[in-house]
């Protein structure tokens, strides 16, 4: 029997940077949500310079159902999660950051929406509510996100929410650069299919302090915005395809 056919139907992507404390919590907390489902939890360490790597070691010897992969110098969240994904072995992806403030309680929402939404529905984005940011962290979220509607049109109130659901096949069509995980919902659809979008409550982090920068400064965005925008102009049309059968040898 091949590894494929052992393979889970879900895989919990995390991307983390020095969240040692937050590890083991966030890990307890997604394994109950996701209690009775077939999955597993692909923890992607981004050069982490504390505890982080050795408490996953110390738990992949305890819980069957989690992995980690390590990346030796710190490559960004986008290029984490593009890893995470690349070594999954599910058919449905499920994203959430590493600091405890996305809720693992919301997965199987996410996840149902995203079955239910069947072969037209690519992704189901995670819409935050009450956030728990400083009032200028959370303007500067508001105003980068009107831009990128107004830009972009993507239908997605809050792209900024690390709980998004999508299909391996669906993300790994997509361009990937730097902040792709910003970005997903616009690129979902140039790709052809639907978004589909569950509130989510947003909750302090567990540990610690935050160790990514944010496209909410929307200067940091503005180029990867301006090139978004540049893809999804370039995109013409998006094949309708039937016919086939076996390539010949």
């Amino acid at each position: 029997m091949s590894s494929q056919d052992n393979a889970p139907e879900i895989s919990v992507i995390v991307p983390v940077r020095n969240e040692a404390g937050n590890v083991e919590p966030l890990i307890r907390e997604i394994a109950a949500a996701l209690a009775g489902r077939s999955f597993e939890i692909v923890y992607v360490d981004d050069g982490s310079s504390d505890a982080t790597p050795t408490e996953l070691e110390r738990l992949k010897g305890e819980l069957p159902y989690l992995r980690s992969l390590r990346h030796k110098a710190s490559c960004g969240q986008s290029c984490a999660v593009r890893t995470g994904i690349r070594h999954a072995r599910g058919r449905l992806m499920v994203t959430i950051d590493g600091d405890g403030q996305n809720n693992p309680a919301y997965i199987p929402a996410l996840v149902d929406a995203l079955i239910a939404g069947g072969a037209a529905t690519g992704m189901v984005a995670g819409q935050r509510l009450g956030r728990k940011d400083t009032g200028f962290k959370r303007w500067q979220s508001r105003t980068a996100n009107k831009v990128r509607a107004s830009v972009l049109k993507d239908g997605t109130r809050d792209t900024g929410c690390g709980l998004k659901a999508i299909r391996r096949d669906v993300y790994l069509a997509l361009p990937y650069f730097d902040a792709l995980h910003r970005f997903m919902p616009a690129l979902v659809k140039r790709e052809g299919f639907e978004v589909g979008h569950v509130d989510v409550v947003d909750r302090p982090r567990l540990t610690g302090v935050s160790n990514y920068g944010f496209f909410d400064r929307l200067w940091v965005g503005i180029l990867d915005l301006v090139g978004v925008w540049w893809l999804i102009r370039r995109r013409k049309r998006v094949p309708d395809v039937s016919g086939g059968g076996q390539n010949a040898d």
